[in-house]
């Protein structure tokens, strides 16, 4: 039988690195794997499709997916997932000691359909009593002037976004343009110790196991989506790629767990990362969709709020039906 060959395109990920080099195979499948930043993946699969089954931000695959007649599906496989209270970046000068501070503020983040933005946004506006309203937003690459919105954007009624491509977030934060930034990554004025840049959560540690303990929610940056015509064509696809991914993160975290295997020279690593596995009851890095739907539906609510996904969604609509059907014997 000849081989369905596929191209495939994500960031070098230890735990899709099994996968990629061979030692994990997908049954029936040839696959020409594109290790490429998660910015060009972003940008070449949601603007011209040019991959098979590629990563994508998780806010964006919600605006896609909930198109009418989407030419695009998931895999409830996760390549990025990390809690955001850290990516609160305040100017000191603007006085901002509460999330409730923020209020009136300018706030940036690189794209409004930026998943850790995404998140946060919501908590602000669920939880914490900061409406979308109440704040002044503003877009602007991160480190870099001129990042673009990659989708269509349908804004709440009375919600301000001001697109800035003249200047980054880490210059009009340590200006004082603004007076916080939302970013997943640290912005540079941070980072060079920028005596007027601090953190508004310095105790991210525990809100974010917090966080968790209460909701189950732990946040999804980025998932894999696939061509629909893939799909459609070979129905056993979608499956097979699912077990490959579960192989090859499965070996990723077995040598997590082992000191004496562990890709990285840490010298503590393998000990929190067992601490990491009984806090997520087994996995610190669940696949799937029971395993993840207090995720898969906050998603939903906040991309519908915030006018990026067109309706809001289930889980079972934006996977194959039957993905996670047990074939335990």
């Amino acid at each position: 039988m000849t081989k369905l060959k596929l191209s495939i395109a994500t960031t070098d990920y230890d735990h899709f690195r099994d996968f990629r080099v061979g030692d994990v195979r997908a049954e029936g499948i040839d696959h020409n794997w594109l290790n490429l930043g998660h910015h060009e993946c972003f940008a070449r699969f949601t603007a011209n499709r040019e991959f098979d089954v590629s990563e994508i931000s998780f806010a964006k695959f919600s605006a896609q997916v909930t198109r009418e007649n989407s030419d695009i599906i998931g895999l409830p496989v996760i390549c990025s997932r990390l809690f955001r209270f850290s990516s609160f970046y305040v100017n000191k000068k603007s006085g901002i000691k509460t999330i409730q501070d923020l209020k009136g503020k300018k706030v940036g983040s690189p794209e409004w359909a930026h998943s850790a933005a995404v998140y946060m946004r919501g908590w602000m506006h669920n939880e914490m009593g900061v409406s979308l309203q109440d704040v002044h937003w503003i877009q602007a690459g991160a480190n870099a002037a001129g990042r673009e919105e990659k989708v269509e954007l349908n804004l709440p009624e009375g919600v301000q976004l001001t697109r800035i491509k003249d200047k980054s977030l880490s210059e009009l934060l340590s200006s004082g343009e603004i007076d916080c930034a939302i970013i997943a990554r640290p912005p540079t004025c941070f980072l060079e110790g920028h005596p007027d840049i601090i953190r508004l959560f310095p105790n991210f540690l525990e809100m974010e196991e917090e966080y968790y303990d209460r909701t189950k929610v732990y946040p999804i940056m980025h998932i894999i989506a696939m061509r629909r015509s893939i799909l459609d064509e070979n129905p056993w696809v979608a499956r097979n790629l699912m077990n490959a991914f579960q192989e090859s993160k499965r070996r990723s975290l077995e040598r997590l767990f082992d000191p004496a295997v562990s890709r990285y020279p840490l010298p503590w690593l393998a000990s929190y990362a067992r601490r990491m596995r009984d806090k997520f009851e087994g996995d610190p890095f669940p696949y799937g969709i029971e395993e993840n739907r207090p995720t898969w539906e906050q998603m939903s609510l906040y991309t519908f709020q915030q006018g990026i996904a067109h309706r809001q969604f289930t889980p079972e609509e934006i996977f194959p039906k039957g993905i996670m059907t047990s074939v335990i014997i």
